[in-house]
């Protein structure tokens, strides 16, 4: 990790970085070298950057350091889920997840792994992105939210999360197929000009494509608004979980800022591209959300909107006051919304044993402890 009185180049654009080279009096073309370097080559160290003069990573070293983020830990579920526990230079941490699919090899036991883990073979894989340390919507169901926000994550920070994962997997994003998800800690939308300079950065310099990003929002309706502004722009999920605003709002207190109409006006007006949908994602909570007259209410909202639905049994966790619902109710659910046309998919969950699922990422020492 750099010292304190170095300055990070990781979240830096290609025109900060020119600013940079221009100070020590080098051509422009070494700029694009050091962008290339950082984002692309995904270089941990000024000094192994050697398209650059030695004499220059030298100078560059006295003031600055590239800044990938730690792994602090690692833990390793049944099904070849890892969650990675991320470290910053001032000390603070957040949680992101890479979950492969294909041919995984062995599986772990979720314990932390070592350095002696052998990499897994895999066809294609997806990253959950953090966006804050912890997050401030306090969704009843979610893990995280149990914490508060502590802060948001620098551009960089959101980046490095990626860059740090995709170092440890030994992953060539020329030949590999990643996706990222910032549906992680926090609530991008309340970070919102960090998050989209980390986009930026990931699809012009680390080469992932936008197409292959995701956002997820409890619904932040002035952003979205603003994100449907945007020329480089992920794919837009909405966090729905509820069938009408009661219920939404007895479950994601920020439904009382913005309602229903609110969030599915923004949805409406959201400026879709070519084959391109809007993604609800909906936690069934038993009891609670998922009798088959929430799918009938669900249908009325999403009306006329070309959108899917992800439906997600609840991930449990301490101090979660709901239960997971029973598998009939998540079928019937599902065959409610497909036979009025409304594409549903049952997500399946990913590394539920070592807290790494959906609504599970809280950055704790007590739920290290369970695993």
């Amino acid at each position: 990790m750099p010292t304190t009185k170095q300055t990070e180049l990781l979240g830096l654009d290609l025109q900060a970085l020119t600013g940079i080279m221009r100070r020590f009096g080098q051509p422009e073309y070494r700029s694009r070298q050091l962008f290339e370097a950082i984002y692309r080559q995904r270089r941990a160290s000024l000094d192994a950057i050697t398209t650059l003069p030695k004499e220059l990573r030298q100078a560059l070293q006295q003031e600055f350091a590239i800044g990938v983020p730690g792994i602090e830990k690692k833990f390793i579920s049944v099904d070849g889920t890892i969650r990675y526990l991320i470290s910053f230079a001032d000390g603070q941490s957040v949680e992101t997840v890479w979950m492969p699919e294909g041919d995984q090899g062995e599986a772990g036991d979720g314990s932390e792994a070592g350095d002696e883990e052998q990499e897994r073979a895999f066809d294609r894989a997806t990253i959950c992105v953090s966006s804050q340390i912890g997050c401030a919507v306090n969704c009843h169901f979610c893990m995280t939210a149990l914490l508060g926000v502590k802060r948001n994550l620098s551009p960089g920070e959101i980046a490095g999360q990626i860059l740090a994962v995709l170092n440890d997997r030994g992953v060539d994003t020329e030949r590999d197929r990643i996706n990222l998800v910032f549906m992680g800690m926090g609530e991008p939308f309340l970070n919102y000009d960090n998050f989209m300079n980390a986009v930026r950065l990931l699809a012009e310099g680390v080469g992932i494509p936008e197409s292959r990003m995701t956002v997820s929002t409890a619904g932040i309706v002035p952003r979205i608004y603003d994100f449907g502004k945007e020329p480089v722009r992920p794919k837009l999920a909405i966090s729905l979980n509820a069938s009408n605003d009661e219920l939404r709002a007895s479950v994601m207190p920020i439904n009382r800022k913005w309602d229903l109409n609110q969030l599915l006006e923004a949805v409406r007006e959201f400026p879709l591209r070519n084959r391109e949908r809007v993604t609800f994602e909906y936690v069934l909570l038993k009891g609670v959300n998922d009798g088959v007259n929430n799918a009938r209410e669900v249908l009325r909202l999403v009306q006329g909107i070309r959108c899917k639905v992800n439906l997600i049994a609840l991930n449990p966790g301490p101090d979660i006051p709901f239960d997971s619902p029973e598998e009939e109710s998540v079928r019937n659910f599902q065959d409610t919304l497909i036979k009025a046309g409304i594409p549903a998919f049952i997500r399946r969950p990913r590394g539920r044993d070592i807290f790494a699922a959906c609504g599970q990422l809280k950055r704790t020492t007590e739920v290290s402890a369970r695993i």
